[in-house]
C-alpha cells in the first residue's frame, strides 16, 4: 500500500502563489502488503511494499488547465523507485497539464521514479472486479464481501487520496521491468476517491 507520504497533496494549502490546483480522480492498487493494508491508516508497513496503482482524474485544474480525462498507472517499490505509466490517448493539451500536476499533487511519485513513459493502458471494471495493466504491470483485483453480502468500506481515512475506500482482495499482481519481477495474489487491493485541492 502507498503511504500518503507518497502523495505530496497539499490539502487546502495556503501559500503566496496565486495559481491553485483541484483534482477528484478514481484510484484503484493492488498491493503486497496482507489485508488491510496499514500504510493506508497511515502506519506504513515495515515489510517490503511493492505496488501498482492506478489514478484516473476525472474532474479538475491546475491554473486554467482542464484535468479531466488523465489517467496514468504507477508501479513502485516503497521508498524506492517507481515506474510511471501515463495514457498515450492524451491529446497535447493534456500532456501539458499532466506535466504540470505531476510535479505539484504527485510529488512524492516524481521524486522516486526512474522513467515516465507514454503507453497504452487498458482498464475494465464491473460490479466486483477491477483490472488495468500497462505493459509492464498488470493488476487484477477483486472486492471483498462483507456480513450483508455488499462491499466492506472504510472512512475517515487520513489521507485525501483514499475518500469511499472499498476494499478488495488482488487476484493479480505482476510487474517485470529492469528494476523488479513480482506476481503476488491475495493481497491487499482497494478502490478510492481521491480529492485534493492546493497552490503551486
Amino acid at each position: 500500500g502507498t503511504a500518503g507520504a507518497l502523495i505530496a497533496a497539499k490539502v487546502s494549502a495556503a501559500t503566496n502563489n496565486s495559481e491553485t490546483w483541484k483534482l477528484t480522480a478514481n484510484v484503484a492498487e493492488a498491493c503486497t502488503c496482507e489485508i488491510p493494508c496499514p500504510c493506508n491508516f497511515g502506519r506504513p508497513t515495515k515489510e517490503l511494499c511493492q505496488g501498482s496503482r492506478l489514478i484516473q482524474i476525472t474532474d479538475g485544474h491546475i491554473g486554467d488547465m482542464n484535468l479531466a480525462g488523465i489517467s496514468f498507472l504507477v508501479t513502485f517499490t516503497m521508498g524506492d523507485w517507481a515506474k510511471v505509466y501515463v495514457d498515450d490517448q492524451l491529446s497535447e493539451q493534456q500532456r501539458l497539464a499532466f506535466d504540470a500536476i505531476y510535479s505539484t499533487a504527485f510529488a512524492g511519485f516524481k521524486k522516486i521514479a526512474r522513467t515516465v513513459e507514454y503507453v497504452a493502458i487498458s482498464i475494465k471494471k464491473d460490479e466486483q472486479m477491477m483490472r488495468f495493466s500497462a505493459p509492464d504491470s498488470e493488476v487484477e483485483i477483486a472486492m471483498m464481501l462483507g456480513l450483508d453480502k455488499g462491499p466492506i468500506t472504510v472512512s475517515n481515512l487520513p489521507s485525501a487520496a483514499y475518500h469511499d475506500y472499498v476494499q478488495y482482495e488482488s487476484v493479480v499482481h505482476k510487474h517485470t521491468s529492469d528494476l523488479a519481477t513480482w506476481s503476488h495474489k491475495g493481497t491487499n487491493g482497494f478502490t478510492s476517491i481521491m480529492k485534493a485541492t492546493g497552490s503551486v
